[in-house]
């Protein structure tokens, strides 16, 4: 299928190349395995395919971190969708370790969000610089946007199936907001959402965060983030 269009939609014409960075699915948090999609994911994964369908995009690039959960819902996506573009893995686009975090930033009360915020808000604001520091991991999430917009056609969408962290980084790094602006992009990025992003002369900008309106015809379950 040329240029990975979606089969039997009518086209979508955009001038500018567009980024689609989706976070996956539902994880697996009361599993053995976190990295597994749950059948909630699935769910997420097929509604978000059907909606990409709809809009008869012209994908040029698919790229995926190397987390199982982030390669399950590029799969059901591109499935449902009718799309025929091979993913490419980077794992710049791979999710912070929460639980090295956790430990590195040990907070003991309060529920798990409110510690992971406090973890969050203690690990952009340490002075760190080194491996495993905030500024190093917001470097890479930078150098593997910039990679996926400078490889991307006139009129083409990349997708880029990825994790609210690295959203949240992406995101509040365009709006040019304060590292606190990522803590609470994190916290609210919806599972199976869409976050747009438009590359062209004037740059790389933020069209929509979290975009999630196709999950809203499978009720209240559907609304998660983990």
């Amino acid at each position: 299928m040329p240029g990975g269009r979606v089969r039997g939609a009518s086209p979508y014409i955009v001038r500018m190349p567009t980024i689609y960075l989706i976070r996956h699915g539902k994880a697996s948090p009361e599993a053995d395995d976190y990295d597994l999609l749950s059948p909630t994911g699935y769910e997420q994964s097929r509604l978000l395919g059907a909606e990409l369908k709809r809009r008869g995009l012209s994908v040029g690039a698919v790229v995926t971190g190397s987390l199982l959960r982030q390669r399950q819902t590029a799969t059901t996506v591109l499935a449902e969708a009718g799309i025929d573009v091979e993913p490419t893995i980077d794992e710049r686009w791979n999710e912070y370790d929460h639980l090295d975090l956790l430990s590195r930033f040990p907070i003991e009360e309060g529920s798990l969000q409110q510690r992971l915020d406090a973890c969050l808000t203690s690990w952009t604001t340490a002075e760190d610089v080194g491996p495993g520091s905030f500024p190093r991991f917001r470097e890479g999430v930078r150098a593997a946007l910039a990679d996926v917009a400078a490889g991307l056609e006139r009129g083409r969408t990349a997708l880029v199936f990825t994790s609210g962290g690295v959203i949240g980084t992406v995101c509040s790094t365009l709006l040019n907001a304060p590292d606190s602006a990522f803590v609470m992009m994190n916290r609210v990025t919806v599972n199976a959402s869409v976050s747009k992003v438009a590359h062209g002369r004037g740059g790389t900008q933020l069209l929509s965060f979290n975009d999630h309106a196709h999950l809203e015809q499978g009720g209240p379950e559907l609304m998660t983030y983990r």
